[in-house]
C-alpha cells in the first residue's frame, strides 16, 4: 500500500530538484559562471559539436548532465 504522504513529500523534492536543474542549465547556457555544488569547479557546457557528451559536468565529474539537442 503507498504512503500518500511520503509519495506527495517524494513529488516535492523531485519538483523541487527539476525546477533547480532547469535553472542551472539556463544559468550555464546563458554563459553564467555556475559552480559545482561537491567541488565548487566551474561547471562547463559540451555541444553535440564539442568533444564528448553533450552536456553539463564539473571537471572532476561529480555534476553530469546528460542533454539531448533537437
Amino acid at each position: 500500500m503507498i504512503d500518500i504522504e511520503k509519495f506527495s513529500q517524494l513529488q516535492k523534492v523531485s519538483k523541487e530538484s527539476f525546477f533547480q536543474q532547469k535553472s542551472m542549465v539556463k544559468q550555464v547556457m546563458a554563459g553564467k559562471t555556475v559552480l559545482c555544488v561537491e567541488c565548487q569547479q566551474p561547471l562547463k557546457l559540451t555541444t553535440p559539436e564539442g568533444d564528448g557528451v553533450p552536456g553539463i559536468r564539473c571537471v572532476k565529474g561529480c555534476t553530469e548532465l546528460q542533454l539531448d539537442f533537437v
